[in-house]
């Protein structure tokens, strides 16, 4: 695999996303573009994305498929859809996408509904990564979350994963949930190991206003972690994780080494990416587009013959200054110093002396320290930068 930081964009996406809004229950914080169903009604979805996606190759004058070296299929819970239909997707968009073998095609999965069946299935049709929903080990907090599987719900899943030959899995996990629950995050990522997946995400626990939890919080009858507890906890999650020989190369993501998220690095390096599905979010650079959030106007749009874009925006230049800024910080790959100004080069040695990055190879790499302050620390950066940018010009 090529570096991503050195990778540049040739216009036509080398990446793709499709979102699948189907669950079986919403969890208590989720504002994703979801729609709670017994049973996921998998032909439609195929037509739909299908369609939108033979769509898009028109509007974008696309006349030979595209060659992906990524594809993702995130939810909602992919796992719904079962056991055949990432053979059938990709049979599906085959006019308009290709895939070789060596790309990665991840999905993710949700431990109830990840069986041995679903699992075959996708390991047959060329699926190669699995992200599991675990989030946690524990059942009261489990319960409080709705999820539906059990403590020992991610090592059955596991099991079916290694079952049917996959050896890339990367499981999620949710920190800063509310202490009285008694939830012991340390146990958790002990689990988590014990699993031994190639790969973990963190997502620190927020209350969307659209998600029930952000309703409780904002009547009071729930209070999440302080910012000394969500500090505490995502330094543990590093000391451990990396203590296990885990890489920390972005703000939330851990990897084994030559495992880390291919996919993900599209989005922080600023490449055009195409996505499918509702709420989907695509980018060919300036334009990013998103679609609707409702699955049944998603449908329906696409019934009619029309697009289900819901809107677009131009990203202008103090935009893509602060994207930028945001982007590189938030992996180890960092901020190039030969790209620094006096301004920029003060801020950084300012970072450095107080433990918040460390120069090595040339570029400015936040610690896990800084990156809990990423979003501060980009728009400082940003500011910096572009203070400079005269001076770098001449």
């Amino acid at each position: 695999m090529s570096d991503p930081q050195s990778i540049r964009s040739t216009g036509r996406p080398r990446s793709l996303y499709i979102h699948v809004p189907f669950c079986t229950r919403r969890c208590s914080y989720c504002d994703f573009a979801v729609q709670a169903t017994r049973e996921a009604p998998t032909a439609e979805w195929l037509d739909a994305v299908s369609t939108e996606l033979r769509m898009l190759a028109e509007e974008n004058g696309w006349d030979a498929p595209l060659r992906l070296d990524t594809v993702y299929v995130g939810g909602g819970t992919p796992s719904l859809l079962g056991p055949d239909a990432m053979a059938a997707l990709r049979d599906r968009i085959a006019p308009w996408a290709l895939w070789d073998e060596d790309a990665e095609w991840t999905c993710e999965a949700n431990p109830e509904s990840f069986t041995a069946d679903v699992a075959r299935g996708w390991r047959q049709s060329g699926v190669n990564r699995i992200s599991l929903g675990a989030q946690t080990f524990h059942e009261p907090t489990l319960k409080w979350m709705g999820r539906l599987h059990g403590p020992d719900g991610p090592e059955r899943a596991f099991g079916a994963a290694r079952g049917a030959g996959f050896d890339n899995v990367s499981v999620d996990l949710i920190f800063g949930v509310p202490a009285r629950l008694g939830r012991d995050w340390g146990d958790d990522l002990v689990r988590a190991l014990l699993l031994e997946p190639e790969h973990v995400s963190l997502y620190g626990l927020t209350a969307e206003a659209a998600a029930p939890l952000g309703r409780w919080v904002g009547e009071g009858r729930e209070t999440l972690a302080d910012d000394d507890r969500y500090a505490d906890e995502y330094l543990l999650a590093h000391d451990t994780l990396t203590g296990a020989g885990f890489e920390h190369y972005e703000v939330s993501n851990f990897g084994l080494p030559g495992r880390r998220s291919r996919h993900n690095f599209v989005y922080w390096t600023g490449e055009p990416y195409a996505a499918l599905g509702p709420g989907a979010h695509g980018y060919q650079p300036p334009l990013r587009r998103w679609n609707v959030r409702s699955w049944d106007e998603y449908r329906d749009r696409l019934l009619a013959g029309r697009s289900p874009t819901e809107d677009t925006e131009t990203v202008d230049e103090e935009t893509a200054g602060l994207e930028r800024a945001w982007l590189r910080l938030r992996t180890d790959a960092g901020w190039p110093m030969d790209e620094a100004g006096p301004a920029a080069r003060r801020l950084a040695d300012q970072w450095i002396g107080g433990g918040l990055a460390a120069e090595r190879d040339g570029r400015v790499r936040l610690t896990e320290r800084g990156w809990l302050l990423l979003d501060d620390l980009a728009v400082r950066m940003a500011t910096a930068a572009e203070a400079d940018a005269p001076a770098l010009q001449l």
